[in-house]
C-alpha cells in the first residue's frame, strides 16, 4: 500500500495537529521527503532557499511539516524554527561519507538546545537505493547516535527517490505522538 492509499483511507477532520521540523545538510532528500508526504510529484527538485511548509494527515493527525534548507549559510537560522516542535525529522544523505562527521555534529548541536530536548528524533538515513549507500546501522554507529540515552530516537532507512521507507519513519512519529 502507498503512501497516498494511506493517506485516503484516514479520516478528513483530525484530532490533533503536529509540528515536525524536517532539517539536515543541503542534498540530503527533505524537500523530496516532504513531496513524497504530500503526494507531489519530485521530478524536479530544487534546493530549498528558505523553507517549505506542507500539511498533511497520518493516522488522525494533521501533521504540519516545515522543511528548512541545508546550505551552510541558511543553518545558523535553524534555531528560529525550534519552538513547539512536536517531533524532529533529521535526513542524512547516506552516500556523502565525506559530509558525515559534519551531518552529525550539526544533529547534536541542535539537539542541545532547551527548545528540543524532550522532542523525539527521527533520522532517516536516506538513499538507500543507491549502491555506494551507507546503512543505517553504519550511519547510527558512525554519529554514535547510542549516546542519545535520554531521547526517544529511531533511525530508518529510507530512498525519498522511490518513497521506500518513509510510510514506516511516518508510523514510528504518529505512535510518538499518540504518547
Amino acid at each position: 500500500m502507498g503512501l497516498l492509499s494511506l493517506l485516503r483511507k484516514l479520516r478528513s477532520t483530525p484530532d490533533k495537529e503536529a509540528r515536525i521540523l524536517l532539517l539536515g545538510l543541503d542534498n540530503a532528500g527533505k524537500t523530496t521527503i516532504l513531496k513524497q508526504l504530500a503526494s507531489e510529484d519530485i521530478t524536479t527538485i530544487t534546493p530549498t532557499a528558505g523553507f517549505n511548509i506542507k500539511s498533511v494527515a497520518a493516522d488522525g493527525f494533521k501533521l504540519n511539516v516545515w522543511d528548512i534548507g541545508g546550505q551552510w549559510k541558511i543553518r545558523p537560522y535553524w534555531k528560529n524554527y525550534f519552538a513547539n516542535t512536536d517531533i524532529l525529522i533529521y535526513v542524512i544523505d547516506c552516500t556523502d561519507r565525506k559530509r558525515l562527521s559534519e551531518t552529525g555534529s550539526e544533529l547534536f548541536e541542535l539537539l542541545m538546545d532547551n527548545r528540543l530536548k524532550q522532542v523525539p528524533l527521527l533520522v532517516f538515513a536516506n538513499k538507500q537505493d543507491l549502491p555506494d549507500a551507507m546503512s543505517s546501522a553504519e550511519v547510527a554507529e558512525k554519529i554514535e547516535l547510542v549516546r542519545l540515552q535520554e531521547r526517544t530516537w529511531q533511525i530508518q532507512g529510507c530512498s525519498a527517490a522511490n518513497n521506500s521507507g518513509i510510510k514506516e519513519g511516518m508510523d514510528w512519529i504518529c505512535r510518538n505522538i499518540k504518547k
